[in-house]
């Protein structure tokens, strides 16, 4: 194997391609990343069984082969020649890297030992716009799970009918999205790793451009520019929504965001650090009192409202309402109560396409 390409278009891609690969394997190929040239290109691919990322890069190859070579190793070193014109082939000592009159050699894996990795899905397809899909992306992982208890709450599911609905949640907190689908192949529910949609968000730069989604035998791949990811879906039984969301509400409160936004994070600064990261929401008459308290000191801050319904005391996590009220879009955003120790959502005022169901805190005091 022999290339000759520019710097900086190969360390883009490294990057890019690195983050497929394994962190703590007792396999040392799936921390590699798998190098294939073939007429006037150069294939980078990594996996690490879940996740895997493909990219090509333009070079000028002088001989085809392939090889694996340690991903993250290769990644830092090459960031470091972005304005130099690299020239990269192998040898009896693995593979040797030289830009200007210097260079160097990393060891190496057969690419044999790589594992088959599946590029050829397409059962199912589903079109959107790219920025729908970015956004709605955007609107929902946040609230996935983060740790292994439930492994399927790691992903969020995805309803593929008249429109794409997609649901996260955590056991504290859920989201629920809705964005428009251009075409299909037909109806499908799947349940994608969060970690996999951030990878795709990244690859989504046209704002009007078209993006499909290709899903078949429990796997789900996504193609644009010239990268390809292909991921593993997670199988099991996700929680239904309907069982979590109310359908009505002994309160209804509509505030500015902004205002909202800003008091909500003062009131944030002294309680950082506690577990709960509590604050107390008092709603009374014509607003609402936002409070907090710590060792450090306390806040209490009034903050305009327009409040339909009974009035109550109710607390939660600072950083799950932050988190959604950073999400909506509009300048005014209504919360619907069911007292103080039921569910409680955030939606925009107009537009109903996303919502954000969080659990209140019993508060002790």
């Amino acid at each position: 194997m022999k290339f000759v390409c520019d710097g900086l278009s190969l360390s883009e891609a490294v990057m890019k391609v690195s983050k497929a690969c394994a962190v703590r394997t007792t396999a040392p190929v799936m921390e590699c990343i798998k190098i294939s040239t073939d007429n006037d290109e150069v294939a980078l691919l990594a996996t690490d069984g879940e996740l895997s990322i493909r990219k090509d890069v333009k070079a000028e190859v002088f001989e085809s082969g392939e090889i694996c070579v340690p991903g993250k190793l290769f990644a830092d070193f090459v960031s470091k020649l972005t304005d130099e014109e690299i020239s990269i082939f192998t040898s009896d000592k693995g593979m040797e890297i030289r830009y200007r009159d210097s260079g160097t050699s990393m060891q190496t894996i057969r690419a044999e030992e790589f594992p088959v990795i599946d590029l050829e899905i397409g059962e199912n397809y589903f079109v959107m716009k790219q920025n729908d899909l970015k956004k709605i992306i955007a609107e929902t992982t946040f609230c996935c799970a983060q740790d292994d208890a439930r492994p399927v709450l790691k992903g969020c599911l995805m309803e593929f009918g008249e429109k794409l609905e997609m649901v996260a949640l955590d056991g504290y907190r859920l989201a629920l999205s809705e964005a428009n689908i251009l075409s299909k192949s037909g109806e499908k529910s799947l349940i994608c790793p969060a970690r996999t949609l951030a990878e795709i968000s990244k690859m989504l730069t046209g704002e009007e451009e078209e993006i499909t989604l290709y899903n078949q035998g429990g796997m789900l791949m996504v193609k644009s520019g010239g990268m390809v990811v292909v991921s593993r879906l997670y199988q099991g039984d996700f929680i239904k929504k309907e069982n979590v969301l109310p359908s009505k509400f002994s309160t209804v409160v509509t505030f500015n965001r902004n205002e909202l936004t800003a008091s909500v994070e003062r009131a944030a600064i002294l309680i950082r650090g506690d577990k709960n990261n509590l604050i107390t929401f008092a709603v009374e008459g014509n607003g609402v009192s936002v409070s907090s308290a710590s060792e450090i000191g306390n806040v209490a801050e009034r903050v305009g409202a327009s409040v339909e319904g009974v009035e109550l005391n109710i607390s939660m996590n600072a950083k799950y309402l932050l988190d959604a009220l950073r999400a909506l879009e509009e300048e005014e955003v209504v919360i619907s109560f069911n007292g103080a120790v039921s569910p409680f959502i955030l939606q925009n005022k107009e537009k109903k396409e996303s919502l954000y169901l969080i659990l209140p805190v019993r508060n002790a005091s």
